[in-house]
């Protein structure tokens, strides 16, 4: 039975990637640079647009990272209404409130500024906008939106997530702790802003685990199967930049030309893995973040080794090539492999990223292996497809021992 389903399962990621050939994802037009926040304005303005909703989130409203768009605006004479309720896993109410603030205040277009979440958000608001007859729950999964959104402006203002370039927006139901995604091509964003001065301020743990998760979209985007070649050069030229930059942003977050390469690293992994599609690291992620609330970026840093090596030779090929491209040598693809996914263990432990969760419960893993088994299958192109055994193997590697736990537990009381 496990062999007809794994059939089935190639079959129609082999089909799916044929059409997505007819599919068209045109890469966002881009404003970079220091200071490119300042010009978007009046960009905007020249596109007959007149009034936007900016979706972000209530820390970067306070510490007044928007003042400068909010100056433009002024200055160009664009009208603006502020939704400052994005969440970290935006859940339904919040994407809805957006929604309500757009309609209401008769809004043109959508800013999204901030991390992953604010631009989810934004995404899936938009969607609304264009399926208002259409709840969340009914958007959510492959091609259920398929309709013309408003324009969407994407400022990222971490480098990682890579939304300002990708076709999907992640929501978390709340109600039942389940994290999806909404998945169309109409919801790739028009154009995107990467200034690197609005990530100076990143704290160092944000600034390394958002990076992680710029590499993972890489990572996971080069080794799934059916991935067409130009997905493969965006993945090598993002996992070079990480290598080179990262470690430097995370340890001068001033440096500006680290702070712009990885900006520029997380737009072509997130170009990369909107057609290539993530794999097992994002579908075990996901579950973590709609259970206990784990950031993403953190999530994916501590998984990515665990599922690259437990998918063993079948990546060795490609994870070779990624490690001759930032300069890791072996006698073979197998040695090259395991010390590229050693090169990533060294660098979260660096970052002081932990290499193990504390947070996974017993009576939760067969939920998690339920979810992540969906996400995964039929839709992503992994190395080599899992059954429950294996994922639930994988899920309890990247745990903490219950003894480190328990020692940890009785030293902070």
């Amino acid at each position: 039975m496990g062999s007809l389903k794994n059939a089935w399962y190639r079959t129609f990621q082999f089909l799916f990637n044929i059409g997505q050939t007819f599919m068209p994802q045109p890469s966002p037009e881009l404003l970079d640079g220091a200071g490119s926040i300042k010009k978007l304005p009046a960009f905007i303005k020249s596109k007959g647009i007149n009034k936007v909703l900016i979706v972000t989130d209530s820390v970067l409203s306070k510490i007044g990272l928007l003042n400068s768009l909010f100056a433009a605006c002024d200055e160009a004479k664009l009208a603006y209404v502020l939704y400052d309720g994005a969440e970290v896993n935006p859940s339904i109410e919040c994407i809805e409130r957006a929604y309500d603030m757009y309609r209401e205040n008769k809004c043109q277009a959508f800013i999204a500024f901030g991390g992953g979440s604010s631009m989810d958000c934004a995404k899936a608001a938009a969607a609304r906008v264009a399926r208002p007859n259409r709840s969340i729950q009914q958007l959510g999964g492959t091609l259920k939106v398929h309709k013309k959104l408003p324009p969407l402006f994407a400022v990222p203002t971490t480098a990682g997530t890579g939304s300002e370039a990708t076709l999907a927006a992640v929501v978390t139901d709340y109600s039942t702790h389940h994290k999806y995604a909404i998945q169309d091509p109409c919801l790739l964003p028009r154009y995107a802003v990467l200034d690197p001065e609005l990530t100076v301020g990143l704290p160092p743990h944000v600034t390394s685990t958002t990076g992680m998760d710029a590499l993972t979209h890489a990572v996971e985007a080069y080794t799934n199967k059916f991935a067409p070649k130009y997905t493969r050069r965006l993945a090598e030229k993002a996992t070079k930049l990480i290598f080179e930059n990262l470690e430097k942003a995370y340890a001068d977050g001033k440096n500006l030309e680290a702070r712009s390469n990885m900006l520029l690293a997380s737009f072509y992994a997130g170009r990369a893995f909107s057609r290539a599609c993530v794999g097992n690291v994002h579908a075990i992620a996901h579950t973590l973040g709609g259970l206990y609330g784990v950031p993403h970026g953190l999530a994916n840093a501590i998984i990515l080794p665990y599922v690259m090596e437990d998918f063993g030779p079948a990546v060795y090929p490609r994870l070779a090539r990624l490690a001759e491209i930032v300069g890791i040598k072996g006698k073979d693809d197998g040695e090259k492999a395991r010390a590229f996914i050693l090169e990533i263990r060294r660098m979260n432990k660096d970052m002081n990223i932990p290499e193990q969760t504390d947070v996974i419960k017993d009576k939760d893993i067969p939920q998690m292996v339920e979810w992540a088994l969906k996400e995964a299958n039929p839709i992503y192109p992994v190395p080599v497809i899992w059954d429950a055994e294996q994922m639930t193997k994988t899920i309890n590697r990247m745990r903490k021992p219950v003894a480190d736990r328990q020692t940890e537990d009785s030293l902070m009381k």
